[in-house]
């Protein structure tokens, strides 16, 4: 029986990682719109006043066959996690290329992933979303604490390239690094005093690239987890680069 619900807890929990759910009506209704997003369930609070666009997402629901589903205000502060802001809809989408770190790891046994430590700022993440999906990058390791969330912000400055990328969420950074070091992985982190030029180091089969804090840099515990350091050079006294610029080199090396 155990066995039972401990495999029922796995299977759920694995089909919530490839859920994404957004909020507020301008964001649910574009998602709608958009044909190529593959989407669960709308959610509605009961206690919402009759309006066009309300009317315009049923119907749309309707149209391809998603689940409606009404809550009381609480329920549905819950579900999209953001009261203040959700004006009473919430989406669950799906997200194709997601899946945990487990199994990413089983599948691939060579891959060049970007891990993000503290990235905060929602535009950011979603350009560097972005170039990871467009460059030679396998998937972007990302916190569910302590970093920004994919939310409609994200998904617009990541201009719809989210859906295509596989994403690894991680509740702890470190024991997910740790975890994918024991496997083979080597990590990265970016360091203007590093010998190492970017472009000519040799990098093994598994290499995680760790991006920092737009301001602080990669954390300490995370530093001290990776034993290698490489350098973007750069010219005129500059001396650092927006993260989004620096995971974009990455994701375009040869």
């Amino acid at each position: 029986m155990k066995t039972s619900d401990s495999q029922a807890y796995q299977d759920k929990k694995a089909f919530l990682d490839k859920i994404l759910t957004i909020y507020g009506r301008n964001a649910v209704l574009e998602a709608l719109q958009d044909e190529t997003i593959e989407i669960h369930k709308l959610h509605l609070s009961d206690s919402n006043k009759a309006a066009p666009v309300l009317s315009q997402m049923i119907s749309l629901a309707k149209e391809r066959d998603i689940e409606v589903a009404y809550h009381d205000k609480q329920t549905l502060s819950r579900i999209s996690k953001n009261a203040k802001q959700d004006q009473g809809v919430a989406l669950d989408i799906m997200l194709p290329h997601s899946a945990d770190i487990e199994t990413f790891m089983a599948e691939d046994d060579a891959y060049k992933v970007i891990a993000l430590d503290g990235v905060t700022n929602p535009q950011n993440l979603g350009m560097i979303i972005r170039s990871c999906a467009a460059g030679q990058i396998d998937a972007i390791l990302i916190p569910t604490k302590g970093n920004a969330q994919i939310s409609p912000l994200v998904i617009k400055a990541s201009a719809g390239t989210l859906f295509r990328l596989p994403v690894l969420k991680t509740p702890n950074l470190k024991r997910a690094l740790e975890s994918m070091q024991k496997q083979g992985a080597t990590l990265y982190t970016l360091d203007s005093d590093a010998p190492k030029n970017y472009k000519e180091t040799n990098y093994p089969p598994c290499s995680i690239f760790v991006l920092g804090n737009e301001s602080s840099g990669v954390s300490p515990e995370i530093r001290a987890l990776c034993g290698h350091s490489i350098s973007i050079p750069m010219q005129r006294g500059v001396e650092s680069l927006n993260v989004a610029v620096t995971a974009a080199l990455l994701a375009f090396m040869d």
